[in-house]
């Protein structure tokens, strides 16, 4: 079972259940694959009743269509502050954020990316990559995902130990 069939397996479901299907990240593996549903809510923050309704519709679902071979662990998450970024539409609908991804076919001999969404125009994202335009076709991404302005949100980098905390560096002893 590919990504896409998951995905129009799936969509459906958690829509139907007023909230967005954000995406999912399948590790097939011979012991037990993963299945990672990633759900948002609008206008809120994605609750743990969320995650457990969703997972007890899919697990039903799941049962019935049989799409997966073998074992598979099943979890269902928020986006979080470090979002994936699956479609077009979640690039466009974060122009101006910081973004780190990772392309199948290198670029310029890179294969991570890490700068701000500048622009979305048709199947191609538009990055700042260290001032330089980088153009990404969305067929060639692996994995995309936000960067968190940890200063934006409030959590500001604790300081180093020994810069601005008042205490003192002791010198080298000297006998």
């Amino acid at each position: 079972m590919t990504n896409e069939k998951l995905n129009e397996l799936l969509t459906p479901l958690v829509t139907d259940l007023g909230l967005e299907f954000v995406g999912i990240e399948f590790s097939p593996s011979r012991g037990s694959s993963l299945l990672r549903v990633f759900i948002d809510a609008p206008e809120r923050a994605v609750t743990i009743e969320d995650c457990e309704r969703v997972s007890r519709e899919i697990s039903a679902l799941m049962d019935v269509n049989d799409p997966i071979e073998g074992r598979y662990t099943l979890e269902v998450s928020s986006p979080g502050i470090d979002r994936p970024l699956f479609t077009i539409a979640h690039f466009s609908r974060f122009v101006g954020s910081e973004a780190k991804v990772n392309v199948a076919l290198p670029i310029d001999g890179r294969h991570r990316f890490q700068g701000r969404i500048k622009a979305v125009e048709d199947d191609r994202i538009q990055l700042d990559q260290d001032g330089k335009d980088v153009h990404i076709v969305h067929a060639n991404i692996v994995k995309a995902k936000l960067v968190p302005d940890y200063a934006a949100l409030g959590f500001a980098a604790a300081p180093k130990k020994n810069e601005n905390t008042g205490s003192r560096k002791r010198g080298p002893k000297h006998k």
